[in-house]
């Protein structure tokens, strides 16, 4: 299983497109998706938006911070939308409750936040 995202990089007037691997190498469907499946998930979305902005890039390390996101619904099931300061990207959509999934998105992202105080 495949998912489309659709990804706008700051300071350009087109989309790209890409298709991703399901998390789990697409096993379980979304509605089963558990907390590493949605971490996998989110991560590759971020991975995409900094290879459509450079496509020699490399990059493998995320860090779920800094960004903004929603989980909303369609007619055939949901999207997550992501907004980082390079440029955004919609997900999906995938067959889930949206209540489900952003509920699993809050938790992978307090799990992978800071538990001290962090001076930047």
């Amino acid at each position: 299983m495949t998912f489309t995202v659709e990804i706008v990089v700051r300071e350009r007037d087109y989309a790209v497109t890409e298709q991703l691997p399901a998390p789990g190498g697409g096993l379980r469907v979304p509605a089963q998706w558990n907390d590493a499946d949605v971490e996998q998930l989110l991560k590759d979305i971020l991975l995409a938006i900094d290879r459509a902005r450079d496509p020699k890039s490399t990059q493998t390390y995320v860090a779920l911070r800094g960004f903004s996101w929603i989980v909303e619904p369609t007619t055939d099931g949901v999207v997550i939308a992501i907004e980082i300061p390079m440029g955004a990207a919609v997900a999906g959509p995938f067959a889930v409750e949206q209540a489900v999934l952003d509920r699993i998105i809050r938790r992978v992202i307090a799990a992978a936040s800071p538990h001290r105080p962090v001076v930047h």
